[in-house]
């Protein structure tokens, strides 16, 4: 697909998904939000595609969204803005396929929700997080709901009332990043993250992933997690993983 916000390219079974307006620090305009709605729903139909990595050019990971395209605008032009990005963020949970974060540079505000919506995310060591609003007068209640699910409510409402940037180090300390490492080894450590997955069976990865969201809110979550293992002990692939662990060899997985 052709995108003037964002660039989609494959590499195999990964898909590599790059922020591409620099020259705004990759500010989510609604423009970009739905382009890349519609990048991840056609990453999240395409069966051969089994990891997402979102990133970015320029010396931003993504400065939230853009302000300029903000001002003097109605009640209507907000919902849209806003319904979208919640879309996005959603569409990055409900698609089968892992979605990582490569994280450089800041990460604030929708950015910083951009992040936390991710399954996963490797950050560099010089990467900032933080969800600035409350200081221009618009608290960062939209990503205040992905930040609070990763990192807990304490540092959560830390980063929401004070505005202050949390370091790589203290996102890996708060969950809200799986790795950091050097700016150098960033896009190795993503790769290796995403092959990684791609070793294990594709159907078992997606039944996992939708299973995992499902129980969050669940005040029964046992019972629905014993009948997603009870179905996924007698599919295919995990009747096929198992022989294979027993046999000592490597599986082949086939899918549903």
């Amino acid at each position: 697909m052709a995108f003037r916000n964002l660039v989609e390219e494959c590499e195999g079974p990964i898909a590599w998904i790059t922020l591409d307006r620099p020259e705004r620090r990759n500010a989510l305009s609604l423009e970009h939000l739905r382009e890349l709605l519609e990048c991840l729903r056609a990453v999240g139909d395409d069966r051969a595609l089994r990891v997402a990595v979102v990133r970015a050019n320029g010396p931003a990971f993504c400065a939230g969204h853009d302000l300029s395209e903000m001002i003097g605008r109605d009640g209507a032009f907000f919902h849209q803005l806003f319904a979208t990005c919640a879309e996005v963020m959603q569409t990055i949970q409900s698609i089968p396929q892992p979605v990582i974060a490569e994280v450089h540079g800041i990460a604030t505000a929708a950015g910083c929700q951009l992040v936390a919506s991710c399954d996963l995310a490797v950050a560099a060591e010089e990467a900032r997080f933080a969800t600035p609003g409350v200081r221009i007068g618009l608290f960062c209640t939209t990503p205040m709901v992905a930040l609070t699910r990763a990192v807990g409510s304490k540092k959560a409402m830390e980063m929401l009332l004070t505005g202050e940037p949390i370091t790589a180090a203290e996102a890996l300390a708060a969950g809200l990043v799986n790795r950091v490492v050097p700016a150098s080894q960033l896009r190795a450590a993503t790769r290796a993250l995403a092959d990684r997955i791609v070793a294990s069976s594709a159907f078992v990865v997606g039944l996992g992933k939708k299973a995992f969201y499902r129980q969050l809110p669940m005040a029964q979550a046992d019972a629905y997690a014993t009948e997603v293992m009870c179905a996924n002990a007698a599919a295919e692939d995990a009747q096929e993983g198992m022989s294979a662990f027993l046999a000592k060899r490597t599986p082949s997985w086939r899918g549903p």
